[in-house]
C-alpha cells in the first residue's frame, strides 16, 4: 500500500514552474495529493490525472481572519486523509501548512526555503517576518534550503539550526532541464525579429517579476550609462510589473528608452533567453536564483550580485560576473567587460551551460529529495548535503557507461600518451626545428576549443599556416595560407602530436570525436551535441571512415554513434584504423580544397 504525501504552495504558478517532475516521480510511491489555492480546472489531467487536487484559499497578502480560515480547512483536510507526509514551499503556504500538519499530528513534514524577504528589510517588519519562519521551521520536522549559502543565512540569523537543513545536491528546487532551455539560432532569430532587435545588438536580459528588490532600478540606471557608449545595446525586462515600475525605468532610461523592452510573465522565457546574450539580476535578496541557472543552459553568461543563493547558481569568473548589492559602478564594470569581449562571454556562456547540465540535473535533484522523503519516514534525518548518482545529460561518463569509460578509457589515456611524449620526442623535435626554419615563430598553434560537456580548454598542435594578410588587414582564407610544410605536416598528422599532452592533463582523450570551433556550439542539433558527452578525441570513429571527406552531418551521426558505442574494443579498432588511414593518407581534405569547409549549420550542409 503506498503512503500518502501532500504538498502545500499558494500558487498553480509554482507547481507548474517547479514541481511537475518532482510529482511525477512521487506518484510512483505515494499517493500524492495537491493543496493550492484556486487551481484551474486542468491542472490534475495536465499533471497525469492521477493526483488528487484540493482547492484552499491560501492568500499571498497577510489577513488574519481568512488565514484562520484557511489553517482550520488545511487542519481538517489533514486530519481526514491522515497523510504520511506533507512538503510545504514559499513563505505564507509554509507557514500554515507546517503549523496545521504539526496540529494534524502529520509525521513527516518538510518545508523547503527559497529565499526569505525579510532580508532586505529592516526594524521591527524584520524581526517580525524572520519570527514567521522560525515558526514555520520549528513546526517542521525538517527542512531544505535550495542553496548551501541560504543554509548557512538561515542558520546564521537563527531562524533554524545547521542540523535541521539540508541542501540538495549543488542547490535548485527542480534543477534545469537541458532539452528545454538550450541554444537555438532559428529562435533567436525570429524572437529578435518580432522584437525589432537587430541580429548585431547585444541584448542584455532580465526574467523576474519587476521588484525593486530585485534591482531593476540599479539596471536601468547602468543600462542607461552604457548605452551611451553602445548605439547597438538592447534591454530586455521579462516579468509582471508588481510594483509600476516601468515608467520609472522608462524615466532613468532617458533617450535610450526606445531600446528598452518590456514583456510580461511568460510561460516560455527559454525564447527570450535564446534571443538575448547576457542574463542580469542586480538582486538584493534571491533564493537561489533558478532564472540562472536555465540562462545558463541556454548559453548565456550572468552578471549578478554577489548575495547568498546567487554566489551558488554563479561560479565568478567562470559562468558569469559578480558584483556588490546595490552598486551601479560595479554592475556597469561587469557589463562592460562582457558587452565588450564578445570571446569572453562565449567562453563563460559554454562553461555556464556545461555547468547548468552537470550540476543541476532534474532527475538527480528529484532522487534526492525522494530519497529525503523515505529517510525522514524510517526515522533517518538527512546529511546536509544531499547527493544523487549522476546519469543522463548531467552525468561524466559516456552514455555506455561500465567499467572502460568510467576509469579504463582514462588509464589507458594517461599511459599512451605519456609513453607517446617520451618515445616521440626526437620527431616532435625535428618537426618543431622545420617548422621554426620554414614558418617562424611560434611553433605552436594554441586556440579555445570545447571539451567534455563543451568547457573551453586550450588544444596546442603543431603550426601549419603562415600568418597571411589581404589589403585590408584581414588574414587569407586557410587555403591560401596553407604552406607546402604544413600540408606535409598534416597528411602525415604530425601537426597533432602536441595534442599528447592534451591527453596527458585529461583536457583530450586518444579517442573520440574531434574538438571543433567554439562557436559551432550553437549551431548543433540536440542529438549532434551530445558529442560532447565524452572528451574530444584525437583520433574518432569519423577519422577513420573517411576523415574530412564526410559531410557534417556524417561526420556528427559518427561523433555520436561513438559516444553511444563506447568500448576498449572500439578504441583499439580505432587506433588501429587510424594509423592504416594515415600511412594511406585517405581523407586529408574534402576533394578540390586545401582544408574542410565551416559548418554553417544544419540548413547548408557542405560535403
Amino acid at each position: 500500500m503506498k503512503r500518502r504525501a501532500c504538498i502545500v504552495v499558494a500558487s498553480e504558478m509554482t507547481i507548474r514552474a517547479f514541481l511537475t517532475r518532482h510529482i511525477a516521480a512521487m506518484r510512483e510511491h505515494y499517493d500524492v495529493t495537491l493543496v493550492v489555492n484556486s487551481p484551474t480546472p486542468s491542472l490534475a489531467q495536465d499533471l497525469g490525472g492521477t493526483v488528487a487536487v484540493r482547492a484552499v484559499p491560501i492568500n499571498r497578502t497577510v489577513s488574519p481572519f481568512k488565514d484562520l480560515r484557511c489553517l482550520f480547512a488545511l487542519v481538517r483536510l489533514m486530519r481526514a486523509e491522515r497523510f504520511d507526509l506533507v512538503q510545504s514551499m514559499t513563505p505564507k503556504a509554509g507557514l500554515l501548512a507546517m503549523i496545521a500538519a504539526r496540529l494534524a499530528r502529520v509525521p513527516v513534514r518538510v518545508h523547503t526555503f527559497t529565499g526569505q524577504v525579510w532580508a532586505t528589510r529592516t526594524g521591527l517588519q524584520r524581526v517580525g517576518l524572520r519570527l514567521l519562519d522560525r515558526m514555520v521551521a520549528g513546526a517542521a520536522t525538517f527542512t531544505l534550503a535550495d542553496s548551501a549559502s541560504q543554509r548557512e543565512f538561515l542558520a546564521s540569523q537563527g531562524v533554524a539550526p545547521a542540523s535541521k537543513v539540508a541542501v540538495l545536491g549543488h542547490g535548485s528546487v527542480s534543477g534545469v532541464d537541458a532539452a528545454r532551455f538550450r541554444p537555438d539560432p532559428a529562435l533567436r532569430r525570429s524572437v529578435r525579429e518580432s522584437l525589432g532587435i537587430a541580429h548585431t545588438d547585444t541584448v542584455l536580459l532580465f526574467v523576474g517579476r519587476l521588484h525593486r528588490d530585485k534591482g531593476v532600478l540599479d539596471l536601468a540606471r547602468g543600462f542607461a550609462r552604457l548605452a551611451d557608449q553602445r548605439p547597438d545595446l538592447r534591454l530586455l525586462m521579462v516579468g509582471p510589473d508588481e510594483q509600476q515600475l516601468s515608467a520609472g525605468m522608462r524615466e532613468l532610461c532617458g533617450r535610450h528608452q526606445n531600446r528598452l523592452h518590456f514583456r510580461d510573465y511568460t510561460h516560455v522565457p527559454e525564447h527570450y533567453m535564446v534571443a538575448s546574450d547576457i542574463l542580469c539580476l542586480p538582486s538584493y535578496r534571491e533564493g537561489f536564483g533558478s532564472v540562472i541557472i536555465e540562462a545558463a543552459a541556454a548559453g548565456l553568461p550572468a552578471v549578478a550580485s554577489r548575495i547568498y543563493g546567487i554566489v551558488d547558481a554563479v561560479a565568478d569568473g567562470a559562468t558569469g560576473l559578480l558584483h556588490e548589492p546595490g552598486d551601479v559602478d560595479g554592475l556597469v564594470n561587469q557589463l562592460q567587460r562582457l558587452v565588450a569581449d564578445a570571446e569572453l562571454r562565449l567562453s563563460l556562456g559554454v562553461a555556464a551551460r556545461a555547468r547548468a547540465a552537470r550540476d543541476f540535473s532534474p532527475n538527480d535533484l528529484t532522487a534526492a529529495v525522494l530519497g529525503v522523503y523515505a529517510g525522514l519516514l524510517d526515522g533517518v534525518r538527512p546529511p546536509a548535503s544531499i547527493e544523487a548518482p549522476l546519469h543522463g545529460l548531467g552525468g561524466s561518463e559516456p552514455v555506455g557507461g561500465g567499467w572502460y569509460p568510467r576509469h579504463g578509457k582514462r588509464l589507458l589515456d594517461f599511459a599512451a600518451a605519456g609513453a607517446g611524449l617520451v618515445l616521440l620526442l626526437p620527431v616532435m623535435l625535428a618537426v618543431a626545428l622545420l617548422i621554426r626554419c620554414s614558418l617562424g615563430a611560434p611553433v605552436l598553434f594554441r586556440q579555445t576549443r570545447p571539451g567534455l560537456h563543451g568547457v573551453p580548454f586550450t588544444l596546442v598542435k603543431f603550426r601549419s599556416m603562415a600568418d597571411r594578410y589581404d589589403m585590408g588587414g584581414g588574414l587569407l582564407p586557410d587555403r591560401e595560407r596553407l604552406t607546402a610544410v604544413g600540408r606535409l605536416l598534416r597528411q602525415a598528422s604530425l601537426d597533432e602530436l602536441p595534442g599528447l599532452w592534451n591527453v596527458l592533463t585529461g583536457d583530450m582523450s586518444l579517442v573520440g570525436p574531434r574538438p571543433l570551433l567554439m562557436q559551432y556550439l550553437d549551431l548543433y542539433t540536440p542529438r549532434q551535441a551530445r558529442r560532447h558527452d565524452v572528451r574530444p578525441g584525437i583520433t574518432g570513429l569519423a577519422q577513420v571512415n573517411g576523415r574530412n571527406k564526410l559531410s557534417w552531418s556524417k561526420r556528427f551521426e559518427l561523433d555520436v554513434e561513438y559516444v553511444e558505442r563506447c568500448s576498449l574494443p572500439l578504441d583499439l579498432g580505432i587506433l588501429a584504423r587510424t594509423a592504416w588511414a594515415v600511412i594511406s593518407r585517405r581523407g586529408i581534405a574534402q576533394p578540390g580544397r586545401a582544408t574542410v569547409d565551416y559548418f554553417q549549420g544544419n540548413v547548408a550542409d557542405h560535403g
